[in-house]
């Protein structure tokens, strides 16, 4: 019994722990099989890590081609999701209960922005997708950012009109400015924990409080969570 007792405690630690990324690898895996099925003047770029200014953004693909570049956030969400694309957070619904994510159309621009910094293109040739390869009921309102994996290449290919010629100096440029050894990348995932809510995933904030200075959660009253701004 007392065995039975620790690997059912070792499981749910498992499951606490490393079920959220493991879920998430796997809707990458998902939109990245999808996007093998563009054709061959679309080049997928999977997992790419920019720098702009003194923040990293990692982007999970981009796909450059002569109708624009696709910035594409995976997000493998479950259960009942509502929001808009000007909402701070989205909210999911679970039986009278509400969890808070951030906005991914939002999270995603932050993303396009860095990636303008970086190759100096024209916004409005860059394109703001947010694909969810899961089976969550989605009322979302948006003007085109959100699909699924089974729909990204059409909406990919929705955007008919040649707007980059030199499309294949693009990927270049971004592939140059890549940042892909392990200590930027394990720095990036330590600035993101050290920056968000354990609670509910939410940006901290700093706040001036009657003893001093604090990291606040940004959703509060929603999520009451503080810290030690050390």
């Amino acid at each position: 019994m007392l065995y039975i007792f620790i690997a059912s405690i070792i499981i749910i630690i498992i499951y606490v722990f490393f079920y959220p990324k493991v879920i998430g690898l796997f809707g990458e895996h998902w939109t990245k099989q999808a996007l093998k099925k563009l054709p061959k003047d679309y080049i997928v770029l999977n997992n790419i890590l920019i720098k702009s200014g003194n923040t990293t953004h990692q982007i999970d693909h981009i796909v450059v081609s002569k109708y624009g570049i696709f910035v594409i956030e995976t997000k493998q969400y479950n259960g009942y999701i509502t929001g808009s694309k000007y909402d701070e957070k989205w909210v999911r619904h679970i039986g009278k209960g509400k969890i808070y994510y951030s906005n991914p159309i939002r999270q995603n621009y932050g993303h396009i922005k860095a990636l303008n910094s970086v190759l100096n293109i024209d916004e409005k040739d860059m394109f703001n997708i947010v694909c969810i390869p899961s089976t969550a009921k989605l009322r979302i309102k948006h003007d085109g950012e959100v699909t699924r994996n089974y729909d990204i290449v059409k909406t990919i290919k929705s955007h008919d009109k040649e707007i980059l010629p030199s499309y294949k100096e693009v990927v270049k440029l971004i592939n140059d400015n890549n940042i892909s050894n392990r200590k930027n990348n394990k720095k990036h995932i330590q600035d993101i924990k050290s920056n968000m809510c354990p609670v509910c995933g939410s940006q901290l904030v700093k706040r001036k409080g009657k003893y001093g200075t604090f990291l606040g959660c940004s959703s509060y009253p929603k999520c009451k969570y503080t810290r030690n701004n050390k």
